[in-house]
């Protein structure tokens, strides 16, 4: 059964996935890329994309990163996660974050409320699509082909989601780092404890990794 996958999704200590401001030069908000400082060290983030950061590398946060491309086929992602451009397309210039070599290698379903025709870059091919969470997750299962969907954020996304009920696994990475603002995770979800239960935790040099699952 295809499951809808939450992985690597780095929230600080106060509960903030993202600073505020995002932009061409914040993609992930004011101060946000330290909520990412463990998955840079990574032997998986630096085969996909590259990376500064020389080993040594932890163990628990290169396996945690490894399992989140693992038996996946295809993707959804928030519009902020594929760019900073707001409101309706001006054109079709913004071609995402990450250069001619996008990291899924699948299908990419981006949720949105203006059309614009698929983009192919890469191996990766990016749907937009309008009709909302529901109709993004039916056409992902679909493109999977019997594998998971993973679920890459931004907060108001995966809180869709969770909303729904729709997650299956979610995988946090609690960082050191305080923000004191930006967008949480964790809003305006009083049902969540009666959905999904932590099922472990794991702490790496740099971080505290969780594993919530739906509850039996």
């Amino acid at each position: 059964m295809t499951r809808l996958r939450v992985h690597a999704f780095s929230i600080s200590l106060d509960g903030f996935a993202a600073g505020p401001d995002q932009s061409a030069d914040d993609p992930m908000g004011v101060g946000g890329m330290e909520l990412h400082q463990w998955a840079f060290a990574t032997n998986r983030y630096r085969d996909e994309l590259g990376g500064p950061t020389p080993p040594p590398v932890d163990d628990v946060d290169d396996a945690a990163m490894t399992a989140g491309f693992d038996g996946i086929g295809a993707w959804i992602l928030g519009r902020n996660m594929f760019g900073p451009v707001r409101g309706p397309w001006p054109d079709e210039s913004w071609t995402g974050w990450w250069g001619d070599e996008p990291p899924y290698h699948c299908d990419v379903f981006v949720l949105t409320h203006h059309p614009r025709r698929p983009l192919e870059l890469g191996g990766t091919t990016f749907h937009f699509v309008t009709d909302g969470v529901h109709a993004a997750l039916d056409r992902a299962r679909e493109a999977a082909a019997g594998l998971d969907v993973r679920l890459g954020g931004g907060a108001a996304t995966v809180r869709q989601y969770l909303r729904a009920h729709l997650v299956d696994d979610l995988h946090l990475v609690v960082a050191p780092v305080l923000l004191g603002r930006g967008e949480r995770l964790f809003e305006d979800l009083a049902d969540l404890p009666a959905v999904y239960r932590v099922a472990s935790t794991r702490q790496s040099t740099t971080s505290v990794h969780v594993h919530v699952e739906k509850a039996a």
